[in-house]
């Protein structure tokens, strides 16, 4: 799209840029690929530099209250020094490898509530930056994200909704400055021990580190402490695992370690999973500790889009119906751009 505020940064007739995307869906550890179409205006300018940047909302902990704020969490140069010259166009082809962490946005056409990202293009002319107007990215997940999440929906988790938390999960490797969470209602038969559950993937090049986080409030518990269970999912057994009987295994796991410790009965680790070496570790909440370092805050509102009944319908078994237009989803980044923060 081109720049709405390009006039406003380098005045009347100056240049005007346009990011094209080849296809805005992607997948995190692929390639975003498209390119960046200059126009040049009514005299010759001399371009610094011109970059494309992944954006996305992430909640952020204030002082005194939470607020959203923009953050770039990767960029790539598109060009250096170039001048471009009274009415020249020009098209600059790029490339975006796209982080393995890259939250996911969207499954099986149908958009998760909460999540916005984008990606934009940052033009600088003679010291004075432009950043532009945000082109939407549509992020599905991996293979193996694709299957847990659909095994969610078949054991009947009811979706919630999905936003991004700054900070960092302890004990595992991160390289992003968030993480995301996509929130559930608990299914009917995990309902005794856990009226919620948050669901966070931290991928790279090998798998995925799966971690669980099962809301206690409102439960048969004491404080009101929350639970935890960590795993991992290799890439390669995406299709060689029956996942709903898997996650059904992590769940139980973990709410029953957590029974068991405050019951006063210690606990035992469970069994490792399916053969891969680590997998099925877990760890549990207690008073006075947090398995996450950014503190949890209780969240307000609706159930949202996902407030309905679940199930697999024509294969999407994310455990929520209906979708949301993209232009609308994007519309709430807003027209706050130029207070972003950097990763």
């Amino acid at each position: 799209m081109v720049f709405k505020k390009m006039l406003g940064a380098f005045g009347v007739g100056g240049p005007s840029v346009d990011a094209v995307l080849s296809n805005p869906s992607t997948r995190p550890g692929l390639m975003l690929g498209g390119q960046v179409n200059l126009t040049g205006g009514s005299h010759d300018v001399e371009i610094d530099h011109i970059t494309v940047g992944l954006v996305t909302r992430v909640e952020m902990e204030g002082a005194e209250e939470e607020y959203d704020a923009l953050v770039e969490f990767h960029r790539v140069g598109v060009t250096g020094g170039l001048q471009l010259r009274e009415g020249q166009h020009l098209s600059l082809p790029f490339q975006v490898p796209v982080p393995w962490e890259t939250p996911v946005t969207d499954l099986y056409g149908q958009h998760l509530h909460g999540m916005t990202m984008g990606l934009r293009t940052e033009v600088a002319i003679r010291g004075a930056v432009d950043k532009g107007d945000l082109d939407p990215v549509y992020v599905h997940p991996l293979p193996v994200q694709e299957r847990i999440l659909e095994a969610f929906g078949r054991l009947g988790f009811r979706f919630k909704g999905a936003d991004l938390e700054r900070g960092h999960i302890a004990g595992l490797q991160q390289t992003l400055p968030f993480y995301q969470e996509i929130e559930y209602y608990a299914a009917p038969q995990y309902a005794h021990g856990a009226a919620e559950v948050e669901l966070t993937f931290v991928a790279n090049e090998h798998g995925v580190d799966v971690v669980l986080e099962f809301d206690k409030r409102g439960g048969l518990f004491t404080g009101g402490h929350d639970s935890f269970g960590r795993y991992h999912a290799a890439h390669a057994d995406a299709d060689r695992v029956d996942w709903a009987a898997q996650v059904d295994t992590w769940v139980r796991q973990a709410l029953d370690g957590y029974q068991s410790l405050h019951a006063g009965h210690g606990y035992a680790p469970p069994a490792q999973g399916y053969g891969a070496p680590g997998y099925g570790h877990a760890a549990y909440g207690h008073p006075g500790g947090h398995y996450k370092e950014e503190h949890h805050h209780e969240r307000h509102g609706g159930p949202g889009m996902g407030a309905v009944a679940a199930g697999v319908v024509g294969g999407a078994a994310l455990g929520f119906a209906g979708g949301m237009v993209a232009d609308e989803v994007f519309d709430s980044f807003g027209d706050d751009e130029g207070g972003d923060e950097e990763a």
